[in-house]
């Protein structure tokens, strides 16, 4: 991987949590995946595997035109990537906007999907 696919990857994963549906979900990670939400936060934090991706993204997803994101590679070694980035959710009518920055922790495995993927975050404010 090169900070092209990288960033790549990242815009394509911003793409599958737009849209919500498994096909551009599955395109991102690899069957065996671990995905840690909250790495310090326990084993329910933590998504092993496609199908428990697909069960945390698709079974509470984000309203469409409710969020927006940015993503860019920070640093990436051999298989290895880290990027940084902001999600924002937007004001509602019972809700003030809420940003975070994020730091994501990347594997990635030979056919380009992600095989470990570690997310640490700060909400603003």
């Amino acid at each position: 991987m090169d900070r092209a696919d990288v960033q790549n990857w990242l815009a394509r994963y911003v793409e599958a949590w737009r849209a919500n549906e498994a096909g551009p979900i599955e395109a991102l990670f690899g069957e065996d995946v671990v995905y840690r939400y909250r790495p310090y936060g326990g084993a329910d934090q933590t998504a092993t595997g496609i199908a428990e991706i697909l069960e945390a993204w698709l079974g509470e997803p984000d309203e469409p035109g409710s969020w927006e994101a940015r993503y860019t590679v920070y640093v990436v070694e051999e298989d290895r990537a880290v990027a940084t980035g902001i999600s924002r959710y937007f004001a509602t009518d019972t809700e003030p906007e809420q940003v975070f920055h994020n730091c994501y922790l990347l594997r990635f495995a030979e056919d380009g999907r992600c095989s470990e993927f570690t997310e640490y975050y700060m909400r603003e404010k």
